[in-house]
C-alpha cells in the first residue's frame, strides 16, 4: 500500500499541466462545433448549448471521474487497464464474466489509442487556426504550420518529457487564468447568460430540435473528451492534486470561458468562427494564438505520453507483443518512450490533419472512439464498487446508472458522427481490438501447446541425472514456474551438458502497478545446485533480469551476470492451415510472435552472454 503523498503546490501546478492539457484546450473548438450542430443561431441555441456543456462537465468530469472513478485506483495508478487489473481480482479466470471483462478492457484500450491519434491533430490545428483570425490571407499556412509543430513534437519524444515538464504546469496555469479573465469580461456585460446553469435550457434545446438533438449531444461531448485521459494520468501526482487543480482552477476557468463565449455571441447577434479568439482585442490576439499553440502542444504531449504508458501496460498484461520500451528519465520511472508507437502515431496524426483540413471537420470524427472507453470505465467501475467497495446495490444502481445514462446519450450522439468521419477512428479501434484479441487468444493457445511439450518441474532431477556438468552458472528464463524451461531441455539435447549451478528464473508481471522490492524474490533449491527464482514486477515497471539477480545477493545467493551464461527459449510458431477468421488470427499471431521484441532485450539481459534456443510449436 502506497503511503499518502504530502500535498504540495508544485504537484497541483504540475497536475494542471499534465492531466488537464486535453480537456483544457477544448474551448478552442467545442462551442463552434455545438452551435454548428444546432443548425440555427438564436438565444435558445446559445443558452441551450451552454447548459449542456456545463452539465456534461458537472456529471462526467466532476462527479464521474473526479469524485467516483478516481476512487478505483490500483495502488495510485488509474486508467482503463489499471481498472481492468483491479476488476480481475474478483473474477474467476475463464468464467463468463471474466471473458466479458477482458472484452470490455480490450475495446476500451483500443478506443483510447484512437483518441491518441486525433487529440494532437485537432488540438494543434485548432490553435494554429488563430492565424486565420489574425489575417485571412494566412489561411494557406495553417496546415503547413500545424504539420511543422507536430513534426517537432514527435521528433522530440525520444528525449523524454523531463526537459519540458517543468514548463507544462506554469504555462497551463497561465492558459486557464487567461481564458477565465477573457471569459469573465463579456459575462460582466451580460450576466443573464448565467441563466444557462439551469438544465432546463439544455433540455429545451434538445426537445425543440429533435432532428438534430443527437448531433448536438455529440458536439457537446467535445468538452469532456479529456476525462478518460485525466483518470489515466492521475498516477503521476495522486488524487488530491488532481482534484484540487480541477475544483480550484481548471473547472471554473472552463465554465467561465464557455459562458463568456456565449455572452459574446449573444452580444454580437451572429455566429463567428473561432469565438474564443474574438474574446480579445486585435493587439492581444497574436499573444493568445501563441499561448493557445503552447497549450495544445502540452495537451498533445500528455496524450502521446499516455499512449506510451498504455502500450507498456498492454504488453505487461499480455494484450500486445513485447515492444521496445526506453526509459527517458533516471528519476521518474513513468517517463518512457516506445519507438514503434511514436512512429505509428505520427503519420496517422499527419494524415488526420491533411485529410480533414480543419478543426471543425475533425470535430466530426473526434469522440466517436473515446466515448466507448468512457462507457467501459463506467461499467468496470460499477463492478469494482459492487465487489470491492461493498456499496449497497441501490447506491451502485443509482449513481452508476446516472453515469451510464449520460454515457449512453453521448454514445448515441457520437454515432451521428460516423458518416462525417467518425467511422475512421471506429474502424481503427476495431482493427486494434482484433489485434489485441488475436494476441491474447494466440498466447493462450501457445501456452496450451507448450504445456503438452513441456516437462513438469518434478521431472527435473531425472532429466539432469547423469548429464555431464560444466563449470559456471547457467540462467534459464522460464515463462511457467511449474515447468522445466524449453531452453534447458534444448541445451541438454543439443549440447549434452548442464552447468554446475543452474538458475531457473521466472519473471512474473503482477496486477499491481509496482512491486515492493522486499517481496520481489522467491528462491527455492529443490535439487542441489538448481535454484528456482521467481521475480515479481508490477505492470508499470520494466522487468530487469540483472536487477533480479543482483537482489539475490541480499538473500544469500551470490550471482554475478558477468560470470553467467543466459539461455532463452524462442518459440517459433507455425499456424495450422485453418479456414476463415480463426485461420487468419492464427497466421497473424504467428507473424506477431516472429516480430515481437525478443525476451533478452525486453527483460534487459546482457546480450553478449545470451544463447537463444528455438522450439517449433504448431497452433
Amino acid at each position: 500500500m502506497n503511503a499518502a503523498r504530502p500535498l504540495r503546490l508544485a504537484a497541483v501546478v504540475a497536475a494542471t499541466g499534465i492531466v488537464y492539457g486535453d480537456i483544457g484546450t477544448s474551448p478552442l473548438y467545442t462551442m463552434e462545433a455545438a452551435l454548428g450542430a444546432a443548425g440555427t443561431f438564436d438565444a435558445e441555441a446559445v443558452l441551450g448549448v451552454l447548459s449542456l456543456i456545463f452539465w456534461a462537465l458537472a456529471i462526467s468530469v466532476s462527479l464521474k471521474y473526479l469524485t467516483v472513478i478516481m476512487r478505483a485506483d490500483n495502488q495510485g495508478e488509474g486508467g482503463i487497464l489499471a481498472l481492468f487489473a483491479l476488476a480481475q481480482r474478483r473474477l474467476i479466470t475463464g468464467s463468463t464474466w471474466a471473458r466479458i471483462a477482458v472484452g470490455l478492457a480490450l475495446a476500451g484500450t483500443a478506443f483510447f489509442f484512437c483518441d491518441a491519434l486525433i487529440t494532437p491533430a485537432i488540438s494543434v490545428l485548432s490553435a494554429v487556426e488563430g492565424l486565420e483570425v489574425l489575417n485571412p490571407g494566412l489561411k494557406s499556412w495553417v496546415i503547413p504550420a500545424t504539420i511543422a509543430v507536430l513534426t517537432v513534437l514527435f521528433a522530440h519524444q525520444h528525449r523524454g518529457t523531463a526537459t519540458v515538464a517543468a514548463l507544462f504546469g506554469p504555462i497551463m496555469v497561465v492558459w486557464f487564468s487567461v481564458i477565465a479573465v477573457i471569459g469573465a469580461i463579456p459575462i460582466a456585460r451580460d450576466p443573464q447568460v448565467l441563466a444557462a446553469l439551469n438544465p432546463a435550457f439544455g433540455l429545451a434545446l434538445l426537445v425543440h430540435r429533435p432532428q438534430v438533438a443527437l448531433a448536438i449531444i455529440g458536439a457537446v461531448f467535445l468538452a469532456i473528451t479529456g476525462g478518460e485521459a485525466l483518470y489515466a494520468d492521475m498516477g503521476h501526482f495522486g488524487k488530491r492534486p488532481v482534484r484540487i487543480a480541477w475544483f480550484a482552477l481548471v473547472g471554473p476557468a472552463l465554465v467561465i470561458n464557455y459562458f463568456g463565449q456565449g455572452a459574446l455571441l449573444l452580444e454580437l447577434g451572429k455566429p463567428v468562427e473561432h469565438p474564443l479568439y474574438h474574446l480579445v482585442p486585435a493587439p492581444v490576439l497574436p499573444w493568445l494564438v501563441i499561448l493557445a499553440t503552447a497549450a495544445t502542444v502540452i495537451a498533445s504531449q500528455a496524450t502521446i505520453s499516455g499512449a506510451f504508458s498504455m502500450a507498456s501496460q498492454a504488453v505487461h498484461l499480455d494484450l500486445l507483443p513485447r515492444l521496445k520500451v526506453l526509459q527517458t528519465s533516471a528519476l521518474e520511472q513513468g517517463q518512457i518512450y516506445v519507438p514503434i508507437v511514436n512512429w505509428l502515431v505520427f503519420p496517422a496524426v499527419i494524415l488526420f490533419v491533411v485529410g480533414f483540413g480543419s478543426s471543425d471537420a475533425l470535430g466530426g470524427a473526434y469522440g466517436a472512439a473515446v466515448v466507448g472507453t468512457m462507457a467501459v470505465t463506467t461499467v468496470l467501475g460499477a463492478f469494482v464498487a459492487a465487489t470491492q467497495w461493498n456499496w449497497p446495490k441501490w447506491q451502485v444502481a443509482g449513481l452508476f446508472g446516472l453515469m451510464l445514462i449520460t454515457d449512453a446519450a453521448f454514445v448515441a450522439g457520437n454515432m451521428t458522427k460516423v458518416p462525417a468521419g467518425g467511422w475512421i477512428p471506429l474502424t481503427l479501434g476495431g482493427i486494434l481490438y482484433f489485434i489485441f484479441m488475436t494476441w491474447r487468444s494466440g498466447r493462450l493457445e501457445l501456452r496450451a501447446a507448450l504445456a503438452k511439450l513441456a516437462v513438469p518441474r518434478s521431472e527435473l532431477p531425472k532429466l539432469i541425472a547423469g548429464v555431464q556438468r560444466v563449470p559456471g552458472t547457467g540462467v534459464f528464463l522460464a515463462s511457467n514456474s511449474t515447468l522445466v524451461p524449453s531452453a534447458l531441455i534444448r541445451n541438454i539435447e543439443h549440447n549434452g551438458v548442464v552447468h554446475q549451478r543452474v538458475i531457473i528464473l521466472n519473471v512474473e508481471i503482477g496486477d499491481t502497478p509496482r512491486q515492493d522490492p522486499a517481496g520481489r524474490l522467491n528462491i527455492e533449491e529443490p535439487v542441489p545446485g538448481v535454484y528456482y527464482i521467481s521475480a515479481r514486477f508490477g505492470f508499470m515497471e520494466t522487468p530487469d533480469v540483472a536487477e533480479a539477480l543482483k537482489a539475490c545477493r541480499t538473500r544469500g545467493l551470490r550471482v554475478f551476470t558477468e560470470d553467467s551464461s543466459f539461455f532463452v527459449g524462442r518459440h517459433v510458431v507455425r499456424a495450422r492451415p485453418l479456414p476463415g477468421l480463426r485461420g487468419l488470427q492464427r497466421r497473424l499471431f504467428a507473424r506477431m510472435q516472429q516480430y515481437s521484441t525478443q525476451a533478452a532485450e525486453f527483460f534487459r539481459m546482457p546480450f553478449r552472454d545470451v544463447v537463444i534456443l528455438n522450439t517449433a510449436v504448431e497452433i
